[in-house]
């Protein structure tokens, strides 16, 4: 993975003071209006409207082109705000935001190919991700879609999965493999339009938990994006991981950790204020004061802990332009992977230390405890994880497959 020696973020100058679009009367409609596109398994248009007319999409968006140029370290702080409060919005809006922060991250290092994406964000344009496709769990690297070079552009045929903002976007970003020789093969990366042919968006969107998000499949029968926006076309696996593949790892996997952290945060404040209130017959004052209550408590804070200040440092490494050269993977992916696994143990504990009540759809914990699930499925599951971790430690290439015998 050599190309990855060179594919450092650039450096970022001092940040300017910004206003925060996410005022408390926004996030408090959001959270309002959380309970209840779960249980409708409704798109969060509402919060989506709110946030594109506050300026939350254009975020990342350059002040050149008229948004206030907030880098990684900055926005997904804010997302992991929003996902305090309305996980799955978050997570939903996240996949235009990581488009965005990357070509921005590009234009700022000279690297003009997504300049066009950024003209288009100005405008209101709105991108989504169709990576996710069952059979490959080696997302943006590998792909079981087909990618086949035709007269000015390439031809998609495969079935993308999560496809998060389907009701809303513009754009998504799809990628496929041209294996036209065998020898060779090349991930082809592009930005398919909304009013492009030979494509179907099938209602597949019924499930455990951020249901809010809405992401049904898309079926590529076909479909052609011209030339112009084939935004790279590298060799299939890590050899392909160049600036634009890194900043998809970045920007994408930094932002679901922040949104798990959000969610798990919240998570303990509600524990901690309900065990105030919460009574026992065996006690004269609140379970705040039952010994093994005090320990659940202080595992979930212990955990909380150790996962806010590493996303925030490799956040930040990244923003400023830090040159990890091929560490950067495995420093992005365990960010992600201690993130949502530890947000997992801190839901798991809430809902212990709630009790029966907990089960309730009114104590909104049995909603979070299925989001929180969710998080260990998202791109790099832990299989993945682990082997780019180990097989960085150890000096070995990521394509390097097992020998047996």
């Amino acid at each position: 993975m050599a190309t990855l020696a060179s594919a450092a973020p650039p450096s970022a100058p001092a940040a300017a003071t910004w206003q925060s679009p996410l005022t408390p009367a926004l996030l408090e409609r959001c959270r309002r209006r959380a309970a209840g596109y779960d249980r409708d398994n409704r798109f969060f248009t509402e919060d989506f409207e709110e946030l594109r007319d506050a300026g939350y999409l254009r975020l990342p968006l350059p002040p050149e082109f008229g948004g206030p140029g907030r880098r990684l370290a900055d926005v997904v702080l804010e997302q992991r705000r929003l996902a305090y409060v309305a996980p799955p919005t978050a997570l939903g809006i996240n996949m235009h935001l990581y488009w965005v922060g990357i070509a921005a991250d590009l234009w700022r290092a000279g690297d003009r190919s997504l300049e066009w994406l950024l003209h288009e964000a100005a405008k209101g344009a709105v991108f989504a991700a169709g990576h996710a496709e069952s059979g490959n769990d080696i997302p943006v690297l590998l792909s079981t879609t087909k990618a086949e070079r035709v007269d000015g552009g390439y031809k998609f045929t495969g079935r993308k999965s999560f496809g998060s903002l389907t009701p809303v976007w513009t754009h998504i970003g799809i990628h496929g493999m041209d294996a036209s020789d065998p020898a060779a093969p090349k991930i082809v990366h592009a930005f398919m339009p909304r009013d492009t042919k030979g494509y179907r968006v099938e209602d597949t969107w019924d499930v455990l938990g951020m249901r809010a998000t809405r992401s049904d499949d898309t079926i590529l029968e076909g479909a052609t994006v011209p030339d112009r926006l084939v935004v790279r076309v590298v060799p299939a696996g890590a050899a392909g991981v160049d600036h634009f593949v890194l900043a998809v790892f970045a920007w994408a996997l930094l932002g679901f950790g922040n949104i798990y952290y959000g969610m798990a945060q919240y998570a303990l404040d509600r524990t901690v204020d309900m065990l105030k209130k919460k009574k026992s017959i065996a006690l004269s004052r609140s379970m705040a004061y039952h010994a093994e209550i005090q320990h659940g408590v202080a595992e979930m804070g212990l955990e909380l802990e150790s996962i806010g200040p590493h996303l925030d440092h490799i956040a930040r490494e990244w923003s400023e332009g830090v040159n990890h050269g091929a560490q950067w993977p495995a420093k992005i992916f365990a960010a992600k992977y201690h993130a949502v696994e530890g947000a997992w143990r801190v839901i798991d504990r809430a809902l212990d230390l709630a009790g029966g009540f907990g089960i309730f759809r009114r104590a909104e914990l049995e909603r979070l405890f299925r989001d929180a699930r969710l998080g260990r499925i998202h791109p790099a599951n832990s299989a993945l994880t682990h082997e780019l971790v180990a097989k960085t430690l150890l000096g070995i290439s990521p394509d390097e497959t097992p020998r047996w015998g």
